[in-house]
């Protein structure tokens, strides 16, 4: 059973629809997915509207539990937290943030501010995670994510030493853009312990934060 918090759809870069990727996703298995399309202010409540209509067809007819979420990409640092307070405000079940990977040029600052919200559920490809943006996310109840999209992934290995010294709870997502970069068999699991995890720490992923993030956003 799978539980994926990060994924795409053609609501922004993604190939798919959102009901066509949740139903995908019924087919590979999932128990969870959550739609977390690429926003801002622009268009924060077009996608969190629209998206929570085929979450919630999902749900009536599929046994899987469809998040509506957001992933708050390239914004300025400093409008983080208040952004991540009216994606709620607007129905988002799950706020991500588009962490400092390599693979962009992501403004300074977005991880640690990210890592301060109060409002903010996971911190995506951190890149060159520092230890302190780490504390602040395990103090803030904020989850780590440990990614298996190419050029994200590429600092994998410094998120899970770093984040494992500093206590987060880490979840392991696919950033989705397509059907077919969903998770399929254990490919999961490959991907935390590629990261460096141990094979316990790969599997309390799967047991405890995977149901710790399902209660912090009340699903």
């Amino acid at each position: 059973m799978i539980c994926d918090f990060h994924t795409h759809t053609f609501l922004s870069d993604g190939e798919n629809s959102p009901i066509e990727l949740i139903r995908f996703a019924v087919t590979r298995g999932y128990r969870c997915i959550a739609i977390t399309d690429h926003a801002s202010y622009s268009n924060l409540d077009f996608i969190i509207s629209a998206v929570k209509k085929d979450c919630e067809l999902a749900e009536k007819y599929w046994d899987i539990k469809a998040i509506p979420g957001v992933e708050l990409t390239n914004v300025p640092a400093g409008s983080i937290n208040d952004m991540a307070e009216e994606s709620r405000r607007l129905g988002a079940r799950i706020v991500v943030v588009h962490g400092e990977t390599i693979a962009e040029s992501v403004e300074p600052g977005t991880n640690l501010e990210a890592a301060k919200s109060e409002f903010v559920d996971i911190l995506g490809h951190p890149g060159f995670l520092k230890l302190e943006e780490a504390k602040l996310a395990v103090k803030n109840n904020i989850f780590i994510e440990i990614s298996s999209r190419a050029g994200h992934s590429l600092t994998n290995g410094v998120v899970a030493s770093v984040g494992r010294e500093a206590g987060v709870k880490f979840l392991i997502n696919s950033d989705a853009h397509s059907h077919e970069d969903l998770f399929s068999l254990d490919k999961q699991k490959k991907i935390g312990m590629g990261s460096g995890l141990t094979e316990n720490e790969v599997v309390r992923i799967f047991d405890e934060n995977t149901r710790e993030i399902m209660r912090k956003i009340g699903s």
